[in-house]
């Protein structure tokens, strides 16, 4: 059987490609999203239209069980898992403090940090088991800057790199390179910030800042990091790194 890497949050954008960037290198990539059928099955139809292998499901993350018993399954249908990305989101847009309910903050902690906990609660085990294994996090801004109106995204994220440093603190000793990866500006993802800003921002967004330009994060080119990171030596693991267009300042300028 292949190596596999599991994706939870394998959109269009840098889930996607991150799942194609290891099944071109001879990973089995398996694929969870929430919802959108179509447009998983496209992703796995390119990824074997490329000579990959790939599986995908649909994963709700918020529900108890479903990751937990995603991991078992994989392990025991498909293969080891030796790369889990965890790239779920958290934002649920701009809300001042009266607008954020009880629920919607909690969505930003199931998605943010319970899901990751479950994930590495998960397939921690098996890799220490294994002496060795890979936890990419896809994370944001707000886990090192609060900002109004994102109460709920800024304490997930921010929980999120915690959880990150507390996994690497236990299992970077015992072979589990745990990375956090901070995504510092838009990303050209249709499925997320072509969502949040609607079709004809996002396309003006795109045509102004992006494409050409550069401005935007290109997914692919994103993906090819995190690929890096799962290759590296144990003697020089990077635990966190940010990545953001040449023309954006960082986070710390601001």
């Amino acid at each position: 059987m292949q190596p596999v890497c599991l994706v939870i949050g394998a959109g269009a954008g840098i889930g996607g490609n991150v799942g194609k960037r290891f099944a071109q290198a001879g990973y089995h990539a398996v694929l969870c999203r929430r919802s959108d059928q179509d447009g998983l099955n496209k992703l796995v139809s390119d990824i074997e239209s490329e000579g990959g292998l790939a599986s995908g499901f649909l994963l709700d993350a918020t529900k108890d069980g479903t990751i937990e018993e995603r991991v078992a399954a994989v392990e025991a249908d498909l293969g080891p898992i030796e790369v889990a990305l965890y790239n779920l989101g958290a934002q649920i847009g701009n809300r001042a403090l009266t607008e954020t309910s009880y629920k919607a903050f909690e969505l930003g902690w199931r998605l943010g940090n319970f899901g990751l906990f479950r994930l590495a609660s998960a397939v921690c085990p098996l890799m220490e088991e294994r002496g060795k294994g890979t936890i990419l996090v896809t994370s944001a801004t707000s886990a090192v800057r609060g900002n109004a109106g994102q109460h709920s995204h800024a304490a997930a994220m921010g929980g999120r790199r915690m959880l990150c440093q507390s996994l690497n603190a236990e299992f970077a000793a015992k072979g589990i390179h745990v990375a956090h990866i901070l995504v510092d500006g838009a990303v050209d993802a249709p499925d997320t910030l072509g969502k949040m800003l609607g079709a004809e921002q996002y396309q003006r967004m795109r045509e102004e800042r992006g494409m050409e330009h550069d401005g935007m994060m290109l997914p692919a080119k994103m993906a090819e990091t995190y690929f890096h990171i799962a290759q590296q030596h144990r003697s020089t693991w990077t635990h966190e790194l940010d990545l953001r267009s040449f023309s954006d300042l960082a986070w710390w300028n601001h």
